[in-house]
């Protein structure tokens, strides 16, 4: 039976739909029947962009096709999973036609539609010998915006390099300024030309206002005033930090938001749950008078019963950051901003309107609202001053009633003030937030260092990374830029011996130095020893290449080596990819995609080793913190970059920095655990206003291992990185004086070890940028707890960012995963594997105990793919 065309798909969908579409979804669904190629979407938040992507999936279903619907965040993608499915049962298909692929979850990993983070797309574009996109008819990119994130918006780049010219595309984004300049772009760069709808309209228009004169307390009680049609509840209050949130919530205790009869049912629906646990007993009266919490430092389970109990319309407030605005579907007739600044106290900054509108898009329901309301307030201290004068000005200069001209004369001593070092904002800039253009689509991110190893397996000519680079869509001095960092990353692998340039660098891009000084065997204790006094975001793009293959063993994952066993496979007798699937049409010539394309699914160019060069030859010569693009561009480029056998060990690591991984597994063998748990969680990013509650103990509570007392701290001193009274500094200046110890010097912490690790791997490879680490003692405090979490959170204060906690254990869990496929030198494979087998069940057992329903879950898939794409919004 011949497929149906694309324009009785059009009618079959439009007669599906329970209502009429408006004009922008009306258009945007007849250009996707009718394009040949494509369509970039931009149009407000809430303008009903899902009905225009259901269509690809509606049409991949009835051609017998595959689609893919990708987002940024694995929230998002959950939600989306549940309403694809609910749309394909509408239309008569299996909900198991619908399949959903994130770093946590695999449901349905074969189905014809498949809802996936973007990270998993590009990984499965970058492995065609596993994944054939020969019957992929359509990608929707669902929040292209994205495409701006300087973390990851490189992934779309390359996913939009990488598609096969046969798949369309549906790109769908909030509106973008650029939208000539990026459709060219694409079309220069990529040889892709899609079509363009865009509109300004809302189905719900956006009413604004100021509050000047109220506090938020009472104008939410103001809100929830009226009958259902007139109140403007519920409403989402944003603010911008998680311990905002639960001061706000506290605000509201005693006040009437609910509606009448609201309670009752309200009641009902919390009972239903146990809330005993972590922050359960101090939420659960919070939500009884109507008022939910919503953000990252609650656990999973707390987070989806209040998104529940919202759905239902059974709270009238939730209380939430910024996250919630990126994609979460919150339904909410109002959006109440608390503040415009955010940042630290006295480094804070007005929201950029990207930010700003994605708030605001969230104020209006189609299905139950005419109108949306966005309400900005004062803060406090203006609200009074604003109270203050209206009272003040109600009594006239020109009275003459004595009693009158004294009340005056006092109030104006009582006049309240604005404090000294407080960031305040005003109604000129609420309005110049809704006034403000749309961001500009422009290239942001880097190159992984994990992809970069990757391509360099398939083919070593430079030129295809150098092509990217050209193609990016940057200005000129962008372009200089980039190519600068490239060349730095590929001298940065040269001089860590993973590759071989050829033409070999300039003497003048680097410098002799000495050996890198293995460590001892563990118990030798260095000669600091004896004058010790014992007396404070992972890489992006780790989930690039996760293990997604449908086999046990991916062709590019190398076994896992121990000392002095068989190393992996090198990366030039890796079997070639199978020759590209017939019926693709080809890229144009010349551009990106089909040169990569062309590496991935032909024979790779054959690959000659090259010398033995070692990390300890060489190294490179440059500033690190230099952020000034160079005048020109770099006058050395190597033609090729030859695989050495040690670049396979830098695509095992997928939530760290390879180059970090692989340096941390070449120094951990002599440490002892609770070294080997600070130089591995070290690399778990926290949130900077959590890490005061989570310091690494003093010496003195923790002493130094075997590592450090060994071998690094008299390395650390030997360069010049640190003197020895920085690693061990006392307490106090004065000891003995009293006085002098509370109200003169302030305590200096010792140097933690994951940041003598940090500092030494700066030594060794300065021209790495982008690598976050954070000294804390989390895992290793929940163990001195006997993994009970519980007791954990609530002796150390932590039972508001609990959920901070369980991820940073799970994260852990799949940490030790990847650290268990190398050995460290003077240790064995079984010790070590055994070591970190133990750490990760000790961390799931913790984290079953409180929420063991969303641990099973999170782990469910975590030997096949890893989760990237909360860590970049870990602080929100």
């Amino acid at each position: 039976m011949d497929a149906p065309s694309r324009d009785d798909l059009a009618s079959a969908y439009l007669d599906a739909l329970p209502f009429d579409p408006y004009p922008v979804q009306e258009e945007a669904l007849l250009a996707w029947f009718s394009s040949e190629e494509g369509v970039l979407v931009c149009a407000p938040t809430g303008t009903g962009k899902t009905i225009i992507a259901e269509a690809a999936l509606f049409e991949a279903l009835h051609t017998g096709q595959v689609a893919y619907y990708t987002t940024p965040l694995i929230a998002l993608t959950e939600q989306k999973f549940r309403e694809m499915q609910a749309a394909a049962v509408r239309w008569g298909f299996s909900p198991q036609e619908v399949g959903l692929v994130t770093g946590n979850r695999r449901v349905n990993p074969h189905a014809r539609i498949l809802v996936v983070v973007a990270e998993i797309l590009l990984n499965r574009l970058l492995h065609p010998e596993a994944f054939d996109f020969h019957h992929v008819s359509a990608v929707v990119m669902d929040e292209f915006h994205s495409f701006n994130d300087p973390e990851r918006g490189v992934v779309w780049e390359l996913s939009l390099a990488l598609l096969p010219r046969h798949v369309r595309l549906l790109l769908l984004s909030a509106t973008v300024g650029n939208t000539a300049d990026f459709l060219l772009w694409l079309r220069s760069s990529h040889g892709r030309r899609v079509e363009i709808v865009q509109s300004t309209d809302r189905k719900v228009p956006l009413s604004f206002h100021w509050v000047g004169d109220q506090l938020l307390p009472e104008l939410l009680e103001t809100m929830a005033e009226g009958t259902d049609e007139t109140r403007r509840t519920p409403a989402l209050v944003f603010c911008f930090n998680r311990a905002e949130c639960w001061s706000v919530a506290e605000l509201l205790k005693g006040k009437a938001l609910l509606a009448d009869g609201q309670q009752k049912p309200l009641a009902a629906a919390i009972d239903r749950w146990d809330w005993s646990l972590g922050v359960g007993p101090k939420l659960k009266p919070i939500l009884l008078r109507g008022v939910g919490v919503h953000h990252a430092g609650m656990l999973p389970k707390y987070r989806r019963r209040v998104e529940e109990l919202f759905q239902q319309k059974l709270l009238s407030v939730c209380v939430c950051t910024e996250t919630l605005a990126a994609g979460i579907n919150l339904p909410a007739r109002s959006v109440v901003l608390t503040s415009l600044m955010k940042g630290p106290p006295g480094k804070q900054k007005l929201i950029d309107p990207s930010s700003a509108h994605q708030m605001f898009g969230r104020a209006g329901r189609p299905q139950f609202d005419t109108e949306g309301h966005v309400y900005a307030l004062a803060h406090e201290d203006d609200v009074k001053l604003v109270r203050w004068k209206r009272q003040y000005d109600q009594i006239p200069e020109d009275a003459k009633d004595p009693q009158l001209l004294r009340a005056k004369k006092q109030l104006k001593k009582k006049m309240p003030k604005r404090r000294e070092g407080v960031q305040y904002w005003t109604e000129q800039q609420f309005h110049k937030l809704v006034e403000s253009p749309p961001a500009k689509l422009a290239s942001r991110g880097e190159l992984p260092w994990r992809l970069l190893a990757y391509l360099l397996t398939l083919s070593p000519e430079v030129a295809r990374l150098r092509e990217f680079v050209r193609k990016r869509m940057l200005d000129a001095a962008g372009h200089v830029r980039a190519e600068a960092q490239l060349q730095q990353m590929l001298l940065t692998l040269w001089a860590g011996g993973y590759i071989d340039l050829q033409p070999p660098p300039p003497a003048e891009l680097r410098t002799a130095r000495g050996p890198l000084v293995p460590p001892r065997a563990a118990g030798e204790v260095g000669e600091l020893a004896e004058d010790e006094e014992w007396v404070a975001d992972d890489e992006f793009g780790a989930g690039v290449l996760a293990d997604d293959s449908p086999d046990a063993e991916s062709e590019t994952r190398t076994a896992v080596k121990s000392g002095g066993a068989e190393g992996p496979t090198p990366a030039h007798n890796l079997p070639a990819s199978p020759a590209k699937s017939a019926g693709a049409v080809p890229s144009p010539p010349g551009h990106f995609g089909v040169l990569l394309q062309e590496a991935l699914t032909s024979a790779a160019t054959p690959v000659t080793p090259g010398g033995t060069l070692s990390a300890a030859a060489a190294r490179l010569v440059g500033d690190r913190s230099a952020d000034v693009a160079p005048a020109s561009p770099p006058a050395y480029f190597p033609d090729r970059a030859y695989p050495h056998e040690a670049l396979s060990d830098l695509l095992l690591f997928r939530s760290v920095n390879p180059l970090y991984g692989r340096f941390l597994v070449d120094l951990l063998g002599p440490a002892d655990r609770a070294e080997r748990v600070q130089a591995l969680e070290s690399v778990l990013e926290l949130p900077s206003s959590l890490v005061p509650q989570v310091r690494v103990p003093p010496p003195d509570r923790l002493p130094p291992g075997p590592l450090a007392r060994g071998w690094l701290d008299e390395e650390v001193v030997r360069r010049g990185l640190a003197t020895l009274d920085d690693l061990y500094p006392k307490s106090f200046a004065e000891e003995d004086d009293p006085q002098k110890r509370f109200g003169g010097p302030q305590r200096r912490f010792a140097i933690p070890l994951a940041d003598k690790l940090r500092m030494l791997f700066d030594s060794e490879y300065p021209g790495v940028s982008g690598l976050r680490t954070t000294a804390v003692w989390v895992v290793g405090d929940v163990l001195d707890f006997h993994g009970d979490f519980q007791k954990y959170v609530t002796s150390r204060d932590l039972t508001r960012q609990e959920g901070l906690i369980f991820r940073h254990l799970l994260r852990m869990i799949l940490l030790c995963e990847e650290f268990a496929q190398l050995t460290p030198p003077q240790t064995t494979a079984e010790e070590w594997q055994g070591e970190l087998r133990e750490l990760a069940r000790l961390c799931t057992d913790s984290c079953r105990q409180i929420d063991p329903d969303s641990t099973d879950k999170m782990l469910e898939t975590m030997h096949e793919e890893v989760d990237v794409v909360d860590s970049a919004r870990v602080d929100r």
